[in-house]
């Protein structure tokens, strides 16, 4: 009966410290990133760590950037901006030309010719 109760207080301050560490203002998305290489990933991911951001992963073969952040000290739009900044065209932003034409070879995902490895 004693092991119940400790169990049952256990469980329930376990369950009350995990809702009282949720912070609704942390949002997780999905968002498309045109990209090649793991240069560009590199890229990509440090230009997506903007204040605000937790967490970044762009996947190369499924060209999606997975980001966590606080929408109160960030926004998609201005994660995208970043990226597309540094070169790379996103669902919202297109990367400038100029920018664009710097990256190395590997990296022109915008040419017909260009290979994912």
């Amino acid at each position: 009966m004693m092991k119940n109760i400790i169990f049952f207080m256990a469980i329930t301050f376990i369950t009350f410290n995990a809702k009282a560490n949720s912070n609704p203002n942390i949002i997780t998305d999905t968002l498309h990133v045109d990209g090649n290489c793991n240069m560009c990933k590199e890229r990509i991911e440090n230009a997506a760590y903007i204040k605000g951001v937790k967490k970044v992963d762009w996947d190369k073969h499924q060209q999606v950037l997975v980001v966590t952040y606080d929408k109160t000290k960030t926004s998609k739009s201005k994660i995208l901006e970043a990226v597309a900044k540094a070169g790379h065209d996103n669902e919202m932003f297109k990367a400038p030309d100029d920018v664009y034409n710097r990256l190395p070879k590997c990296c022109n995902y915008r040419s017909n010719d260009a290979h994912i490895h």
